[in-house]
């Protein structure tokens, strides 16, 4: 089949190309300018030159292919950025799902559990979870506006759009180049931090995503699978101080002793922000980001393993594989 790819340079979408590059499929990647060799470095792929609001690119692109996977993204976890979170998350969306109408061309939409609904840290939340159970997700802009780019592509199948909707978790593996979640390995590696976040999250690895997403495009060519069907691809439900300790023996740091209380998660969101007032961008620590991750972002994903025949591979194998990337790309070892 021929694919257009956005977000290539991406965790997943770099994961996805190299994926079905190595099938032997026709692809197309979007590029905002000159590739860079050493991230598409073993991909066979023409690049269409041009960013998601750019919509004679997205026009010509889409035209001769047979499936659109639309991985590309703006991760902003505060209350600042809106507009240009909109901007991307939902109006590059929009120029996707025109395209694909106009082209009658099949849609993989890439999503993210943090626009669907969250379970209590004794439960697990799944594609039927109410939005609002457990307080509902931290309206930061990130999650406003992903989940505005879900409700283009459900809109796009009510007027004939064949599109399926996918919602990673947290995603670690190779290639991440930017990095992405590969961060939370530099950053737990770079200093002590002796307090954990309070939260949870759900831990999967970028390869079986990949290729469950890639699968998701077969199938709904093949009209196995209904449109606007939805599907979480997480993995290993975990609290963030299981996860640090793992992370930070995974890069030879210093472990977290324990969960951040109340009162500190308070103090660092409110610090945050203050901060954040005084400078021209906001800090990563604001309190929108406390508050997801005091949050258990736990999910259940028995739809996509039915389905979509998605694996789960040991996490211990995606965090060691994960590890070692960063090592040697980012910290030069």
């Amino acid at each position: 089949m021929r694919v257009f790819v956005t977000g290539g340079t991406g965790l997943l979408g770099n994961t996805i190309l190299r994926q079905l590059s190595g099938a032997g499929h026709d692809l197309i990647a979007l590029v905002r300018g000159e590739p860079d060799s050493q991230v598409f470095d073993g991909i066979h792929t023409q690049f269409a030159h041009g960013d998601l609001q750019d919509k004679t690119a997205i026009e010509n692109a889409v035209a001769d292919c047979d499936a659109v996977i639309h991985s590309a993204g703006m991760i902003h976890l505060g209350w600042k950025r809106l507009d240009d979170s909109m901007a991307v998350n939902r109006d590059g969306t929009q120029t996707i799902v025109d395209a694909c109408l106009h082209h009658d061309c099949k849609l993989v939409h890439v999503g993210t559990v943090n626009t669907l609904g969250i379970a209590d840290r004794n439960g697990v939340a799944n594609e039927d979870t109410p939005l609002d159970h457990a307080g509902g997700q931290i309206p930061c802009s990130y999650v406003l506006s992903k989940r505005a780019g879900n409700e283009v592509v459900l809109q796009g199948v009510q007027d004939g759009l064949k599109a399926v909707l996918i919602h990673p978790g947290f995603m670690l593996g190779p290639w991440d180049w930017k990095p992405s979640s590969g961060r939370m390995l530099l950053e737990v590696s770079k200093a002590w931090r002796p307090l954990s976040p309070s939260g949870g999250n759900s831990t999967c690895d970028s390869r079986d995503v990949a290729a469950a997403t890639i699968r998701a495009a077969e199938k709904l060519l093949a009209n196995e699978i209904p449109s606007g069907r939805q599907y979480i691809l997480a993995g290993h439900n975990m609290r963030y101080l299981e996860l640090w300790k793992a992370m930070t023996e995974a890069m030879g740091a210093r472990q977290p002793i324990m969960r951040a209380g109340p009162a500190q998660r308070w103090i660092a969101g409110v610090a945050g922000d203050v901060v954040g007032k005084l400078l021209p961008h906001e800090v990563d620590f604001n309190s929108a980001a406390v508050g997801m991750s005091s949050q258990y972002h736990y999910y259940d994903s028995s739809r996509a393993q039915s389905e979509l025949d998605y694996k789960i591979r040991p996490f211990e194998e995606s965090l060691t594989d994960a590890a070692n990337w960063i090592r040697q790309h980012h910290l030069g070892e």
